[in-house]
């Protein structure tokens, strides 16, 4: 079992971190300034040293120095022996870049159908009746055996559902044509803010998030977020992303001695900020359920009313470094945040909360038993790696020396939908192309049959004496009955005449016969 970590410490006690509990994630607050990416490098570090690799964004460019051994200087010196605070061992850690742009780290991709529906639609701000078109198009390319990997996929899939509109209508509903153009734009949206590399193949392995190197220690997984902090959805959307992931790819198992991952989620508020119902349920399920896997979450924002209650209740390690209480709504949510932390006789929490220095923080982790401890007022510890970047030199050394170093780099289209799509469209052009051809052979072949035929066509002469024959003679009906001419009409009437006169003679005989005797 592993042992527990001090963290920080005040004159009287330390607090100290169970590795067994944390897994019952946690949140690291504070005003800008107040030394939150300092307790998240000490957490990181405290984390990798006992074998539990870690996973950060570094939004402000400034948590790769956590590879380096930091060099002890007068100032930092005197500050921990002010404090009475322990010296640390001055010592890196083993990291891993990775960057969805490709660009300060390893690429990091996913497939289209692997995003889905509800989070594409957050990561493209559609309102509800774009997200049922999005969520028609992805159910009738499952359907269909269709392939969405890239972003050229799913543009191909759009236009050919819009096409079939009439044809899907009855099974799916209908598709709007203004719904899917409004899509495409999003989606050009998206590109320019460099989404088309983050959708594609080789798509991450979660696997290569979790590692130890030679020595037993977790790897420490930095994402290069600067940039990408400039679209703040997709920012958002690619964590959560991970998150679901973690959740679906790995194993039961219930509450290791210490996490298999810790996932440290910062600038935790755009998850959250304008989220529809759907994607809020989800986030909590997430940040429920993860909890068996292994997983340990930590979001880092300014302030605990950023999440909201149904999250904020599963947090139960409590880092809170100082909040300011300039106007109204700032004493409000000062006071909103001392209420959510566990009372401590001898504190007074809403007046700390505003009073404490940099690097000092209000702490209320989990005891052995569960439960959050009494708030205490504590002085964060010092890192033993540097604090701030790490020199490009040494982002390349760490680069060339990466475990997953060329797995990533080199982009794979596959064939998917666009391509069977293009084939389709190109098939049946070949197919009308066929058709039209053999039906115009086909008109060309009848129409010299008939000038070359033996059979001459009928003259006005030939029409005529053809009638008089059929007027005098009778002629043969279609359908094989026989019609009288004028001349069997007057031979059959001559006949009946005389057949009809002498009966009539033969009766009157009869009767006059009779009648006589």
């Amino acid at each position: 079992m592993a042992d527990p970590v001090v963290i920080a410490k005040n004159a009287s006690l330390e607090c100290c971190l169970l590795p067994r509990l944390a897994n019952r994630h946690g949140c690291i607050t504070g005003a800008t300034g107040t030394g939150k990416t300092v307790t998240l490098q000490v957490l990181a570090e405290a984390f990798s040293r006992m074998g539990t690799p870690v996973f950060m964004a570094d939004v402000k460019g400034d948590l790769t120095g956590i590879s380096q051994a930091a060099q002890p200087n007068p100032k930092l010196e005197e500050r921990l022996k002010r404090l009475d605070l322990p010296t640390p061992v001055w010592r890196g850690c083993p990291v891993v870049l990775w960057d969805v742009f490709g660009e300060q780290g390893h690429p990091v991709r996913a497939t289209v159908s692997d995003m889905g529906p509800l989070l594409l639609s957050r990561m493209l701000e559609l309102n509800d009746t774009q997200e049922g078109v999005l969520t028609l198009v992805f159910r009738v390319a499952d359907d269909e055996g269709q392939l969405l990997l890239d972003m050229k996929d799913l543009r191909a899939m759009l236009q050919n559902v819009a096409d079939r509109a009439a044809e899907l209508r009855t099974r799916y509903g209908n598709v709007s044509a203004a719904s899917v153009g409004a899509i495409q734009r999003r989606l050009l949206t998206l590109e320019s803010q460099g989404g088309e590399r983050f959708f594609g193949e080789p798509m991450l392995d979660i696997h290569d998030l979790i590692r130890v190197n030679e020595k037993g220690q977790g790897m420490v997984n930095i994402l290069a977020a600067d940039k990408l902090m400039m679209s703040p959805r997709l920012y958002a959307v690619f964590l959560l992303w991970l998150l679901a992931e973690l959740y679906e790819i790995l194993p039961e198992v219930g509450d290791p001695d210490k996490p298999k991952l810790v996932f440290f989620f910062d600038e935790a508020h755009l998850l959250f900020n304008d989220a529809p119902k759907a994607l809020l349920e989800k986030i909590e399920q997430v940040v429920r359920l993860v909890r068996s896997k292994g997983v340990g979450i930590f979001f880092v924002t300014q302030n605990p009313v950023d999440i909201p209650d149904t999250v904020l209740g599963q947090l139960g390690n409590r880092i809170q470094h100082a909040l300011r209480a300039f106007t109204p709504r700032d004493q409000k949510a000062v006071r909103s945040t001392a209420q959510t932390m566990r009372p401590n006789a001898g504190l007074d929490i809403e007046a700390a909360i505003t009073e404490l220095g940099v690097g000092e923080a209000l702490v209320s982790l989990l005891d052995e038993k569960g439960s959050p401890s009494p708030t205490e007022r504590v002085w964060m510890l010092a890192p033993g790696s540097r604090i701030g970047p790490a020199t490009d030199a040494e982002r390349q050394a760490i680069r060339a020396a990466s475990v997953v170093g060329g797995r990533y780099e080199q982009t794979v289209d596959r064939e998917s939908a666009y391509e069977r799509l293009q084939q389709r469209a190109t098939d049946a052009s070949q197919q009308a192309q066929a058709e039209a051809t053999a039906a115009a052979t086909t008109s060309a072949s009848g129409s010299g049959k008939g000038s070359a035929g033996n059979a001459a066509p009928p003259t006005q002469e030939n029409g005529v004496l053809d009638a008089v024959s059929d007027f005098l003679f009778g002629s043969v009906g279609p359908r094989g009955g026989r019609r009288d001419g004028v001349m069997q009409s007057a031979v059959k009437s001559a006949v009946r005449s005389t057949t009809t006169s002498l009966l009539r003679g033969v009766l009157g005989s009869l009767i006059g016969g009779k009648k006589r005797r």
